[in-house]
């Protein structure tokens, strides 16, 4: 595939996301949110990347790792993006790694996030299940807390059984009240 073809289909598919993720946070109220989601995308260390490793079957962050052993892009992207549990990690006074409960507003914003990458990868074949089963498959690569990924589990078995508009009609009331 030659350097526009690349250029234009990852632009297309960073701004289809981010509609799509801007409609899913409207609907839970996260407008603020839905606006700013992922315009860390549009930053030079992530949309070249982005261009350089772009395929349209799977995210440019996996042809880099391939390539590199590690993606650049992603490690930018989670440190800028609070609706990544990648974000949300810090060190304990024991000196290991330790993940930190998500605020509400980015455990709803990851939500939307997971849900649309389910739909646009998909496409047709999504259904209310599959971010679930994308979760269960690739759980063990997820580093959150205990009680991030308790929380997490319920949301999506939720929408599994229900759909995402049942989710967003009582997102802000989702969590525990001491979350």
């Amino acid at each position: 595939m030659n350097l526009f073809k690349r250029f234009v289909g990852h632009l297309r598919t960073v701004c289809k996301h981010r509609a799509m993720v801007r409609k899913l946070c409207f609907k839970c109220g996260l407008y603020w949110q839905g606006i700013t989601h992922d315009l860390s995308k549009f930053s030079p260390c992530e949309f070249l990347r982005g261009v350089k490793y772009f395929t349209g079957k799977a995210s440019p962050h996996v042809g880099e790792r391939k390539a590199k052993g590690y993606s650049e892009a992603w490690i930018h992207h989670h440190n800028k993006n609070k609706h990544h549990a990648e974000y949300w990690q810090d060190i304990a006074a024991n000196g290991r790694s330790c993940a930190i409960n998500m605020p509400l507003r980015y455990f709803i914003e990851m939500i939307c996030d997971r849900v649309t990458a389910s739909m646009i990868y998909l496409g047709k074949n999504y259904t209310n299940a599959s971010p679930f089963e994308y979760y269960e498959a690739h759980k063990d690569e997820n580093k959150l807390s205990a009680y991030t990924r308790h929380e997490l589990e319920k949301a999506l078995l939720e929408i599994r059984a229900y759909g995402f508009d049942a989710f967003a009609a009582r997102a802000w009331s989702y969590c525990s009240e001491d979350y």
